[in-house]
This record gives C-alpha cells, sequence and structure tokens, in this order.
C-alpha cells in the first residue's frame, strides 16, 4: 500500500509499504495491504511504518491529526513529526 506522512510545513515519507501502526484517540491500530476505507482522528503517540515483511521498521512520533485510507493510499495528517531513530 502507498504511504504519506505529511506536516504544514514538508512530507515526513511517502513510499510503499506493508502496514503502519497508528495512535488512534482510542488506542492503537494497524492497517494493512487493501485495507476497508476509513478516517480516524490521531493522538500524539509514535507511528509505526513495516516498510515490508521482513521487518524494517521507521518510527515518528507525532503531534495529533487524522488518518485516510481510501483505495491503498493512507495519508497520515498530522500538526508536527519528528523522525525517531
Amino acid at each position: 500500500m502507498n504511504l504519506e506522512i505529511l506536516t504544514p510545513e514538508k512530507k515526513l515519507f511517502s513510499g510503499e509499504v506493508y502496514g503502519v501502526q497508528l495512535p488512534g484517540i482510542t488506542g492503537l491500530f494497524e492497517v494493512l495491504d487493501k485495507h476497508a476505507p476509513l478516517v480516524s482522528a490521531l493522538k500524539s503517540g509514535r507511528v509505526k511504518v513495516l516498510k515490508d515483511k521482513s521487518n524494517h521498521l521507521a518510527y515518528y512520533e507525532i503531534q495529533s491529526g487524522f488518518v485516510e485510507v481510501l483505495g491503498n493510499k493512507t495519508t497520515v495528517l498530522v500538526e508536527g513529526a519528528t523522525t525517531v531513530g
């Protein structure tokens, strides 16, 4: 699936990934390939990007925001974010 992580200032990540784990306002949830359409609010926390099936990972600390999943594309819109590790 295609993933984009965007802040008002810049595009933090864009590319094909296996999945992404997000800090929803009611708890962590994961979006994988061919996920059903979804719009959800996010709280401050850590986003875990699963780059492929062999556990290549990337982490981002985010401020609050939203995620939209539509047509095998996931777009994460956040107030601010930094790369971790």
